[in-house]
Protein backbone atom coordinates (compact mmCIF):
# COMPACT_ATOMS: atom_id res chain seq x y z
CA UNK A 1 0.00 0.00 0.00
CA UNK A 2 1.16 3.51 -0.82
CA UNK A 3 -0.31 6.14 1.52
CA UNK A 4 -0.04 9.85 0.74
CA UNK A 5 -0.81 12.65 3.18
CA UNK A 6 -1.56 15.81 1.20
CA UNK A 7 -1.66 18.54 3.86
CA UNK A 8 0.10 17.29 6.99
CA UNK A 9 0.79 20.86 8.12
CA UNK A 10 -2.86 21.24 9.12
CA UNK A 11 -2.48 18.34 11.56
CA UNK A 12 0.42 19.94 13.44
CA UNK A 13 4.00 18.83 14.00
CA UNK A 14 3.27 17.53 17.49
CA UNK A 15 1.34 14.57 16.05
CA UNK A 16 3.29 11.35 15.42
CA UNK A 17 2.01 10.29 12.02
CA UNK A 18 4.65 7.57 11.69
CA UNK A 19 2.01 5.19 13.08
CA UNK A 20 0.61 5.11 9.54
CA UNK A 21 3.77 3.37 8.28
CA UNK A 22 2.39 0.08 9.57
CA UNK A 23 0.11 0.01 6.53
CA UNK A 24 2.78 0.51 3.87
CA UNK A 25 4.92 3.21 2.27
CA UNK A 26 4.06 6.64 3.66
CA UNK A 27 4.66 9.85 1.72
CA UNK A 28 4.01 13.12 3.52
CA UNK A 29 3.48 16.57 2.01
CA UNK A 30 3.08 19.62 4.23
CA UNK A 31 0.74 21.30 1.73
CA UNK A 32 -0.50 20.51 -1.77
CA UNK A 33 -1.70 22.87 -4.48
CA UNK A 34 -4.11 21.98 -7.28
CA UNK A 35 -1.21 21.91 -9.74
CA UNK A 36 0.74 19.44 -7.58
CA UNK A 37 -2.16 17.16 -6.75
CA UNK A 38 -2.26 14.72 -9.68
CA UNK A 39 1.45 13.95 -9.64
CA UNK A 40 1.40 13.33 -5.92
CA UNK A 41 -1.51 10.87 -5.86
CA UNK A 42 -1.20 9.00 -9.17
CA UNK A 43 0.56 6.06 -7.47
CA UNK A 44 -1.39 6.25 -4.18
CA UNK A 45 -3.68 3.50 -2.91
CA UNK A 46 -4.80 5.65 0.01
CA UNK A 47 -4.77 9.42 0.36
CA UNK A 48 -5.31 11.47 3.50
CA UNK A 49 -6.63 15.00 3.10
CA UNK A 50 -7.86 17.64 5.46
CA UNK A 51 -8.76 20.51 3.15
CA UNK A 52 -7.29 19.57 -0.24
CA UNK A 53 -10.21 19.23 -2.68
CA UNK A 54 -10.56 15.86 -4.44
CA UNK A 55 -12.81 16.42 -7.45
CA UNK A 56 -14.39 14.00 -9.91
CA UNK A 57 -11.79 14.99 -12.51
CA UNK A 58 -8.94 14.22 -10.12
CA UNK A 59 -10.33 10.79 -9.21
CA UNK A 60 -10.86 9.90 -12.86
CA UNK A 61 -7.12 10.23 -13.44
CA UNK A 62 -5.93 7.98 -10.59
CA UNK A 63 -7.27 4.46 -11.21
CA UNK A 64 -5.10 2.96 -8.44
CA UNK A 65 -6.79 4.99 -5.70
CA UNK A 66 -8.88 2.85 -3.34
CA UNK A 67 -9.51 4.94 -0.20
CA UNK A 68 -9.77 8.63 0.67
CA UNK A 69 -9.41 9.38 4.37
CA UNK A 70 -10.69 12.82 5.30
CA UNK A 71 -8.86 14.20 8.33
CA UNK A 72 -12.01 16.00 9.47
CA UNK A 73 -15.71 15.46 10.04
CA UNK A 74 -16.94 17.53 7.09
CA UNK A 75 -16.79 15.80 3.70
CA UNK A 76 -17.49 18.73 1.39
CA UNK A 77 -13.96 18.69 -0.09
CA UNK A 78 -14.54 15.32 -1.79
CA UNK A 79 -16.99 14.63 -4.65
CA UNK A 80 -18.76 11.72 -2.95
CA UNK A 81 -20.91 10.79 -5.95
CA UNK A 82 -17.85 10.54 -8.19
CA UNK A 83 -16.02 8.48 -5.57
CA UNK A 84 -18.92 6.03 -5.32
CA UNK A 85 -19.13 5.77 -9.11
CA UNK A 86 -15.44 4.89 -9.32
CA UNK A 87 -15.55 2.48 -6.38
CA UNK A 88 -13.38 4.66 -4.15
CA UNK A 89 -14.26 4.45 -0.48
CA UNK A 90 -14.38 7.72 1.49
CA UNK A 91 -14.02 7.80 5.28
CA UNK A 92 -14.22 10.76 7.66
CA UNK A 93 -13.75 10.97 11.43
CA UNK A 94 -16.80 12.07 13.40
CA UNK A 95 -16.97 13.46 16.92
CA UNK A 96 -13.25 13.84 17.58
CA UNK A 97 -13.36 17.62 18.11
CA UNK A 98 -16.61 18.11 20.03
CA UNK A 99 -15.01 18.87 23.41
CA UNK A 100 -12.40 21.12 21.82
CA UNK A 101 -14.98 23.19 19.92
CA UNK A 102 -17.22 23.50 22.97
CA UNK A 103 -14.29 24.70 25.08
CA UNK A 104 -13.27 27.25 22.46
CA UNK A 105 -16.86 28.48 22.25
CA UNK A 106 -16.79 29.43 25.92
CA UNK A 107 -13.25 30.81 25.69
CA UNK A 108 -14.44 33.23 23.00
CA UNK A 109 -17.65 34.07 24.83
CA UNK A 110 -15.87 34.83 28.10
CA UNK A 111 -13.14 36.86 26.40
CA UNK A 112 -15.76 39.16 24.90
CA UNK A 113 -18.18 39.07 27.80
CA UNK A 114 -15.58 40.02 30.41
CA UNK A 115 -13.84 42.67 28.22
CA UNK A 116 -10.55 40.82 28.67
CA UNK A 117 -8.90 42.62 25.75
CA UNK A 118 -9.28 45.94 27.59
CA UNK A 119 -8.31 44.65 31.03
CA UNK A 120 -5.21 42.84 29.78
CA UNK A 121 -4.09 46.01 27.99
CA UNK A 122 -4.77 48.36 30.88
CA UNK A 123 -2.60 46.28 33.22
CA UNK A 124 0.28 45.79 30.79
CA UNK A 125 0.46 49.40 29.56
CA UNK A 126 0.62 50.75 33.12
CA UNK A 127 -2.79 52.42 33.16
CA UNK A 128 -3.95 50.40 36.14
CA UNK A 129 -0.73 51.07 38.03
CA UNK A 130 -1.18 54.80 37.60
CA UNK A 131 -4.80 54.78 38.76
CA UNK A 132 -4.12 54.28 42.51
CA UNK A 133 -7.23 52.05 42.59
CA UNK A 134 -7.15 48.41 43.62
CA UNK A 135 -9.71 47.52 40.96
CA UNK A 136 -10.90 48.85 37.61
CA UNK A 137 -14.63 48.83 36.94
CA UNK A 138 -14.56 51.16 33.95
CA UNK A 139 -15.67 48.43 31.56
CA UNK A 140 -18.47 46.54 33.33
CA UNK A 141 -19.08 42.93 32.39
CA UNK A 142 -21.97 40.55 32.90
CA UNK A 143 -22.46 37.01 34.12
CA UNK A 144 -23.66 34.19 31.88
CA UNK A 145 -26.05 33.18 34.67
CA UNK A 146 -29.53 34.49 34.02
CA UNK A 147 -28.85 35.29 30.37
CA UNK A 148 -30.42 33.64 27.34
CA UNK A 149 -28.00 31.60 25.22
CA UNK A 150 -29.27 30.91 21.71
CA UNK A 151 -27.76 28.07 19.70
CA UNK A 152 -28.06 27.86 15.91
CA UNK A 153 -27.46 24.28 14.80
CA UNK A 154 -28.24 21.64 17.39
CA UNK A 155 -26.10 18.67 16.47
CA UNK A 156 -23.60 17.03 18.84
CA UNK A 157 -21.61 20.22 19.41
CA UNK A 158 -24.65 22.45 19.84
CA UNK A 159 -26.11 20.04 22.37
CA UNK A 160 -22.89 19.97 24.39
CA UNK A 161 -22.75 23.78 24.36
CA UNK A 162 -26.30 23.76 25.71
CA UNK A 163 -25.26 21.56 28.65
CA UNK A 164 -22.35 23.80 29.59
CA UNK A 165 -24.37 27.00 29.17
CA UNK A 166 -27.03 25.49 31.43
CA UNK A 167 -24.34 24.69 34.01
CA UNK A 168 -23.36 28.37 33.94
CA UNK A 169 -26.97 29.22 34.74
CA UNK A 170 -28.11 30.37 31.31
CA UNK A 171 -31.49 29.72 29.75
CA UNK A 172 -30.89 27.87 26.48
CA UNK A 173 -32.99 28.10 23.32
CA UNK A 174 -32.07 26.73 19.91
CA UNK A 175 -32.89 26.92 16.22
CA UNK A 176 -32.60 23.93 13.92
CA UNK A 177 -31.39 25.04 10.50
CA UNK A 178 -32.70 21.81 8.93
CA UNK A 179 -36.11 22.20 10.54
CA UNK A 180 -35.97 18.54 11.54
CA UNK A 181 -33.94 18.42 14.77
CA UNK A 182 -36.81 19.42 17.04
CA UNK A 183 -37.10 16.82 19.80
CA UNK A 184 -35.00 18.11 22.68
CA UNK A 185 -35.56 19.29 26.24
CA UNK A 186 -34.63 22.85 25.25
CA UNK A 187 -37.20 25.07 23.50
CA UNK A 188 -36.92 25.39 19.73
CA UNK A 189 -37.44 28.92 18.42
CA UNK A 190 -37.64 30.65 15.06
CA UNK A 191 -34.43 32.31 13.92
CA UNK A 192 -35.97 35.75 14.35
CA UNK A 193 -37.10 35.04 17.91
CA UNK A 194 -33.71 33.58 18.85
CA UNK A 195 -31.79 36.58 17.49
CA UNK A 196 -34.08 39.06 19.24
CA UNK A 197 -34.24 37.27 22.58
CA UNK A 198 -30.70 35.95 23.12
CA UNK A 199 -27.86 37.66 24.95
CA UNK A 200 -25.28 35.23 23.57
CA UNK A 201 -25.69 33.39 20.26
CA UNK A 202 -23.40 30.63 19.07
CA UNK A 203 -23.51 29.03 15.63
CA UNK A 204 -22.66 25.33 15.25
CA UNK A 205 -24.39 24.57 11.94
CA UNK A 206 -23.03 23.12 8.68
CA UNK A 207 -22.69 25.26 5.57
CA UNK A 208 -25.29 24.45 2.93
CA UNK A 209 -27.94 26.13 0.80
CA UNK A 210 -30.09 26.78 3.86
CA UNK A 211 -27.35 28.31 5.98
CA UNK A 212 -25.26 30.34 3.53
CA UNK A 213 -25.50 34.02 4.60
CA UNK A 214 -28.13 32.98 7.14
CA UNK A 215 -27.05 35.93 9.29
CA UNK A 216 -27.06 39.12 7.21
CA UNK A 217 -28.12 42.76 7.06
CA UNK A 218 -31.80 41.76 7.19
CA UNK A 219 -31.58 40.15 10.61
CA UNK A 220 -28.41 41.45 12.30
CA UNK A 221 -30.49 44.42 13.43
CA UNK A 222 -32.54 41.99 15.55
CA UNK A 223 -29.62 41.52 17.95
CA UNK A 224 -29.86 43.14 21.36
CA UNK A 225 -27.48 45.91 22.32
CA UNK A 226 -24.33 44.27 23.75
CA UNK A 227 -25.32 40.85 22.40
CA UNK A 228 -22.47 38.46 21.59
CA UNK A 229 -22.56 36.56 18.29
CA UNK A 230 -20.19 33.60 17.86
CA UNK A 231 -19.57 31.52 14.73
CA UNK A 232 -17.88 28.17 15.30
CA UNK A 233 -19.80 26.43 12.52
CA UNK A 234 -18.64 27.32 9.03
CA UNK A 235 -17.50 30.48 7.33
CA UNK A 236 -20.17 31.84 5.03
CA UNK A 237 -23.02 31.41 7.51
CA UNK A 238 -22.53 35.04 8.52
CA UNK A 239 -22.25 37.69 5.82
CA UNK A 240 -19.01 39.24 7.04
CA UNK A 241 -19.44 42.58 5.29
CA UNK A 242 -22.88 43.01 6.84
CA UNK A 243 -21.48 42.04 10.24
CA UNK A 244 -18.68 44.60 9.95
CA UNK A 245 -21.15 47.39 9.24
CA UNK A 246 -23.32 46.31 12.17
CA UNK A 247 -20.32 46.26 14.51
CA UNK A 248 -19.57 49.84 13.46
CA UNK A 249 -23.18 50.91 13.76
CA UNK A 250 -23.85 49.89 17.35
CA UNK A 251 -22.50 48.12 20.41
CA UNK A 252 -22.56 44.41 19.72
CA UNK A 253 -19.76 41.85 19.90
CA UNK A 254 -18.67 39.05 17.59
CA UNK A 255 -16.32 36.09 17.87
CA UNK A 256 -15.42 34.23 14.69
CA UNK A 257 -13.34 31.08 14.45
CA UNK A 258 -14.34 30.49 10.82
CA UNK A 259 -14.44 32.80 7.81
CA UNK A 260 -15.79 32.46 4.29
CA UNK A 261 -12.28 32.84 2.86
CA UNK A 262 -9.44 31.53 5.00
CA UNK A 263 -7.00 32.85 5.97
CA UNK A 264 -8.46 36.34 6.45
CA UNK A 265 -8.02 38.28 3.20
CA UNK A 266 -6.70 41.85 3.20
CA UNK A 267 -9.86 43.18 1.55
CA UNK A 268 -12.21 41.64 4.12
CA UNK A 269 -14.34 44.44 5.57
CA UNK A 270 -13.76 43.01 9.06
CA UNK A 271 -10.24 44.44 8.93
CA UNK A 272 -11.75 47.92 9.00
CA UNK A 273 -14.00 47.54 12.03
CA UNK A 274 -13.57 50.67 14.17
CA UNK A 275 -14.02 49.10 17.59
CA UNK A 276 -11.63 46.19 17.27
CA UNK A 277 -12.12 45.26 20.92
CA UNK A 278 -15.64 44.15 20.01
CA UNK A 279 -14.40 41.63 17.45
CA UNK A 280 -12.42 38.48 18.18
CA UNK A 281 -11.16 36.34 15.29
CA UNK A 282 -9.23 33.12 15.81
CA UNK A 283 -7.62 31.22 12.90
CA UNK A 284 -9.97 28.21 12.62
CA UNK A 285 -8.51 26.57 15.73
CA UNK A 286 -11.58 25.47 17.69
CA UNK A 287 -11.11 21.86 16.53
CA UNK A 288 -7.35 21.72 17.15
CA UNK A 289 -6.73 20.86 20.80
CA UNK A 290 -3.93 18.32 21.14
CA UNK A 291 -6.44 15.79 22.47
CA UNK A 292 -8.76 16.33 19.50
CA UNK A 293 -5.98 15.89 16.95
CA UNK A 294 -4.83 12.70 18.65
CA UNK A 295 -8.39 11.37 18.42
CA UNK A 296 -8.44 12.39 14.77
CA UNK A 297 -5.27 10.44 13.97
CA UNK A 298 -6.59 7.44 15.89
CA UNK A 299 -9.79 7.62 13.83
CA UNK A 300 -7.82 7.71 10.57
CA UNK A 301 -5.82 4.66 11.65
CA UNK A 302 -9.02 2.79 12.54
CA UNK A 303 -10.60 3.73 9.19
CA UNK A 304 -7.61 2.32 7.29
CA UNK A 305 -7.60 -0.84 9.40
CA UNK A 306 -11.31 -1.39 8.79
CA UNK A 307 -10.83 -0.86 5.06
CA UNK A 308 -7.91 -3.29 4.81
CA UNK A 309 -9.71 -5.99 6.80
CA UNK A 310 -12.56 -6.20 4.28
Amino acid sequence: MHIVILDAKTLGKDLDISILEQFGKLTVYETTTDNELHERIEIADIIITNKVVISANVMAQVPKLKLICIAATGMNNVDLKAAAFQGIEVKNVAGYSTKSVVQHTFAMALYLLEKLSYYDKTVKDGTWGESNLFTDVSHPFYEIAGKTWGIIGFGAIGQEVAKVATAFGAEVVYHSTSGENLHHAYPHKSLEFLLKDSDIISIHAPLNDRTYALINENNLSFLKEEAILLNLGRGGIINETDLAFELDRRKIYAGLDVLEIEPLSLNNRLNEVKHKERLLITPHIAWTSIEARKKLLKGIVENIQTFLEK
